[in-house]
């Protein structure tokens, strides 16, 4: 369970998750899809032209500039009016967002079973177990050499 900013409890659950991701890759909401494909389109063309650590640098402030702009129009727009509306984000501040013991547990899991298993994989790979799989691998890796000698990394994940 997750509580929203209005207070509301929310499930949030891996066929949730899993919809929305269908919804997007499907354009049902185009405006939606839109944003967020478009976004990623733009923060993988600025992760070819500037460092990870200068795309994430100038990401963070503009999101701090644009929270600070919001506090700042909402503080002079009480003061004119004479409200007493509070904070502009009061609630999401109040929204608990601490992971569990069990939460903590269930992801370490996941990732520990998927880190041994790649591990034994290579393992299985590097030492020969089978000669014809190693020599696969072999190949394979042979002609990811020439295919990361005409694109980097993220000219892949762009075409991708």
């Amino acid at each position: 369970m997750q509580a929203t900013a209005d207070g509301i409890k929310k499930e949030c659950s891996w066929s949730s998750w899993k919809g929305q991701a269908i919804d997007l890759l499907y354009w049902r909401n185009v405006k939606q899809s839109g944003a967020v494909f478009g976004s990623v389109l733009l923060l993988l063309f600025s992760l070819t032209q500037f460092s990870v650590v200068s795309v994430g640098a100038y990401l963070t402030l503009a999101a701090l500039s644009a929270s600070i702009s919001f506090r700042i129009y909402k503080s002079v727009l009480q003061a004119v009016q004479k409200t007493d509306e509070g904070h502009p984000f009061k609630s999401y501040l109040e929204v608990e967002i601490s992971l569990s013991q069990d939460q903590i547990g269930k992801y370490a899991d996941k990732a520990l079973l998927y880190a041994n298993t790649c591990m034994k994989e290579l393992r299985r790979l590097f030492l020969v177990q089978d000669l014809i799989d190693s020599l696969k691998f072999a190949v394979l890796m042979w002609l990811l050499t020439y295919v990361g000698a005409l694109f980097n990394g993220l000219t892949l994940l762009i075409l991708a």
